[in-house]
């Protein structure tokens, strides 16, 4: 495809995400940048959070990955609904209940201000890394498949630069208030993408949709679960154990998503935002592997060499022409649509945690919160530039299992704390709380890298490092006594 075609695409879509938010945007709002004024309606957040859950990672990564694990990611799919069943029921009441702007406040509510602080640091290490990831697999298909191909050479650097400008034009005045609306957007925008898509290999094979589903279902690529081996780390137990910890802890402890469902109006609507989001993400998930084996077979039948790294199998497919030249413009939109709509609300959770829970933004006088807002908003954005360029530097891994295994690392702590809290009715003491948290992640490292018996660690490393975490918490601490009105969470 032209690559100026695709850069006037890429113009053309920001154009219309920067008018949206011009017309979201409250000028110097604090409280809409953070919670939208707790006014947004739960159908469009639910919707929005569709994107922002599957990212540029599930668009490019989820249907490359059904050539070495077929779909077997449903078994972490099917967990997620547990874990999104226990964020409705368990922890948005008392997030709702508290009325916090950050959900690491509670920590210091319940532990004290080194819990809280560890948290949130936790959080900040965790969304910069994980946010990095996904704009860097976007980044390097605009590189090879756009800048790369201009007649002037556009380095690494500049292409990661013009997509961070591009995220802080619309996000930095309107805050999670324009996230919601934008999201509601590129959720659109990708899901027409993938259906195109496929209706793009239905043209090849000359198939309907529900032949097309037929083929898949009965190729080699649409084996589900894996029960014969209990060591390997797809066995079903592990991966939906897997699944429904990592909804908890990447959603229901991730202040990027939770965000947007504390601007739903109160908890009843924040429920329903939850539930939906939950049931439409299974049948998501299912046609992103659908589309993953079909890209597979379409190459086999043209002779198309599978790549290294199969995560470029899908833009290689549409973008050099292979099915037409509408499925290529509309993988453009769908990818860009994908990386933006996680990257985005990354950013301005970023930028929320790190005024709320470390420069104690509330605080602060007006004139002072604008600038410190402002600040930590550009600031954010050139840490993830610098991030996203030393990722260049050093990965070799498969997106979406490094964005999982590092999960493990680095959300595992806030599992382990906010297990504690929610099960114990017992004090520890809050100045160690740093220290068994760092602790925790280095036990689970030396965990990973050695085999105990031939079993092979995956995804639940997660559950292990919350319970080191959860462990150590325990040692150290006493009954709790509390005291009359004293909130028991």
């Amino acid at each position: 495809m032209n690559p100026i075609i695709t850069l006037l695409i890429l113009l053309g879509y920001f154009g219309l995400l920067i008018f949206i938010a011009r017309l979201t945007a409250d000028k110097n709002d604090h409280k809409a940048f953070f919670v939208g004024n707790r006014q947004s309606p739960w159908y469009v957040v639910a919707f929005g959070m569709i994107g922002a859950s599957l990212s540029g990672v599930t668009f490019i990564s989820v249907p490359g990955w059904v050539g070495s694990t077929h779909f077997g990611y449903m078994q972490m799919v099917f967990g997620y609904l547990v874990g999104y069943t226990v964020i409705a029921l368990v922890l948005m009441p008392v997030y709702y209940k508290l009325n916090l702007i950050s959900i690491y406040t509670y920590l210091e509510k319940r532990f004290g201000v080194y819990s809280y602080k560890t948290g949130a640091v936790f959080f900040l290490i965790s969304r910069v890394v994980g946010a990095s990831f996904r704009l860097y697999l976007v980044a390097i298909v605009l590189q090879t498949q756009v800048f790369d191909r201009l007649e002037w050479q556009v380095p690494f650097i500049i292409t990661v630069g013009i997509a961070i400008s591009l995220i802080w034009m619309y996000t930095w005045q309107g805050g999670i208030k324009t996230i919601i609306w934008t999201d509601t957007l590129q959720t659109a925008c990708m899901l027409i993408a993938v259906a195109v898509s496929i209706w793009g290999i239905g043209q090849f094979f000359d198939k309907n949709i529900f032949e097309l589903s037929d083929m898949v279902m009965k190729s080699s690529y649409s084996t589900i679960f894996f029960w014969e081996d209990w060591k390997a780390s797809s066995h079903f137990v592990k991966k939906f154990l897997s699944g429904a910890f990592i909804a908890i802890v990447m959603t229901g402890l991730d202040q990027d998503m939770m965000q947007k469902n504390l601007s739903c109006k109160n908890i009843k609507e924040a429920k329903w935002n939850m539930f939906s989001f939950a049931f439409i993400l299974i049948f998501v998930n299912f046609f992103f592997l659908m589309l993953g084996a079909l890209l597979f077979m379409f190459a086999e039948h043209k002779g198309i060499s599978i790549p290294n790294k199969t995560d470029l199998l899908f833009p290689i497919i549409a973008m050099e022409g292979h099915l037409g030249v509408s499925v290529a413009i509309l993988f453009i939109v769908g990818l860009i649509a994908s990386a933006y709509s996680s990257a985005d609300s990354a950013l301005t959770a970023l930028t929320t945690s790190f005024c709320v829970d470390i420069l104690n933004f509330e605080k602060k006088g007006h004139n002072e919160k604008k600038v410190l807002r402002r600040n930590t908003h550009i600031g954010m954005s050139l840490l993830l530039l610098v991030v996203i360029v030393v990722f260049d530097l050093i990965n070799n891994d498969n997106v979406v299992s490094a964005l999982f295994i590092y999960a493990g690392f680095t959300y595992g702590p806030l599992l382990g704390m906010y297990a504690f809290g929610f099960l114990l009715n017992r004090i520890v003491v809050d100045k160690y709380v740093p220290v068994i948290a760092i602790a925790s992640v280095l036990i689970t490292l030396l965990i990973k890298f050695k085999s105990i018996g031939g079993y092979q660690f995956g995804f639940e490393l997660l559950i292990v490092n919350g319970l080191i975490t959860f462990m150590g918490m325990l040692i150290f601490s006493k009954k709790r006594v509390l005291k009359s009105q004293e909130f028991v969470r």
